[in-house]
């Protein structure tokens, strides 16, 4: 199956403050049934992209990276779930954690790692891959769907 995406957009974002109004921004066009696949480095930023979209939709950033559990629920309207793939080894993992079950239609889904198991995310999302770290500018390939 093709992947239907608009041109990919290549930004520069100098500070976090950048990282959290390009989040911001992004948040506001998000839907229950829209999936954001979140790619890079440790310390590039991803979380920080989650924190931000969670405030902006939420009024609240209590987001934190969900390595240990795979998987956290924000409740709200509407309700983000937020899976970290970090530490998934073996495809079978996410059956024997149900993620699945978060590819709903009736959330927005954040993804980090995504590439650890990209069986689990569906054709139609939004692919956000940065790179840098630490205080570095960062540089970001935002695909997203048609």
């Amino acid at each position: 199956m093709t992947h239907s995406f608009a041109a990919p957009a290549h930004l520069t974002l100098h500070s976090e403050t950048e990282s959290i109004a390009f989040a911001t921004a992004l948040a506001r066009r998000l839907r229950p049934g829209d999936v954001v696949a979140l790619s890079g480095p440790l310390g590039s930023g991803k979380t920080t992209l989650v924190r931000a979209i969670v405030r902006e939709l939420h009024g609240s950033d209590a987001a934190f990276s969900p390595t240990f559990t795979f998987w956290h629920r924000y409740a709200g309207t509407p309700t983000i779930d937020h899976i970290d793939l970090f530490r998934i080894d073996d495809p079978l993992e996410i059956a024997e954690l149900g993620l699945e079950e978060a590819f709903d239609s009736r959330s927005i889904v954040l993804v980090e790692w995504w590439h650890n198991a990209p069986e689990l995310i569906p054709p139609r999302r939004y692919e956000i891959d940065v790179q840098g770290s630490g205080d570095d500018t960062r540089r970001v390939i935002l695909r997203e769907p048609l």
